[in-house]
């Protein structure tokens, strides 16, 4: 647990503002080395729905936001007819979306029957890697909860589910995180928080 104990100590003393705001949880954290997280969670379910980074830029401005977990409610088509470019609907679109036992992984528009997909560790490369048998999807993905507590990648942690054109992938969170996430929500219990309209948390 040393590493998933390392991890825990860089929460404690990362700079924190919390807001509740939409029914969600919202905890903003500046740590030592000027890198920013934000974490969005389900006030009832205490789900985490958002979990984004950002790093200085290379020349010391602010960078852009990197989703971990959950997507940005901003990237509308507007937003990309305006940068030139137009997203096709039928372009498969990977996101996170965890649940309280597993990591879970989404993928929509596959529509290929469930026989089609493997995804297998690569654990050389601390990666997973979703495959089809009719090639016509390859990713490479990692599990940065696992690579932070230093936990080794187990290919009998994977399930597979298909429906509504979207391959839905879980790893099963091993005894050594759900303990983590139990401590990291009682470090965040004792965060004050603000409500929407008292303060704002930046960012939001």
């Amino acid at each position: 647990m040393a590493s998933s104990d390392a991890w825990l100590e860089r929460l404690k003393s990362a700079k924190k503002t919390a807001l509740i705001q939409d029914g969600r949880r919202k905890v903003h954290f500046v740590f030592t080395d000027g890198a920013e997280m934000s974490e969005e969670y389900d006030m009832k379910s205490k789900e985490l729905l958002v979990r984004k980074w950002r790093r200085k830029g290379m020349l010391g401005g602010e960078g852009r936001w990197d989703y971990e977990v959950g997507e940005s409610l901003m990237r509308t088509a507007a937003q990309l007819e305006a940068q030139g470019f137009m997203e096709s609907n039928n372009n498969p679109i990977f996101l996170r979306k965890d649940t309280r036992q597993a990591f879970q992984w989404r993928i929509r528009n596959l529509p290929y029957p469930i026989e089609t997909y493997s995804v297998t560790i690569n654990s050389e490369d601390r990666c997973c890697i979703v495959r089809t048998t009719n090639k016509k999807y390859y990713k490479k993905y990692t599990i940065p909860d696992m690579d932070r507590a230093q936990l080794p990648l187990e290919q009998n942690a994977i399930s597979l589910a298909h429906a509504n054109n979207t391959l839905i992938i879980q790893y099963k969170k091993p005894k050594a995180i759900l303990e983590m996430e139990r401590l990291v929500q009682q470090e965040l219990d004792k965060l004050k928080a603000a409500k929407d309209g008292d303060v704002e948390c930046s960012p939001s």
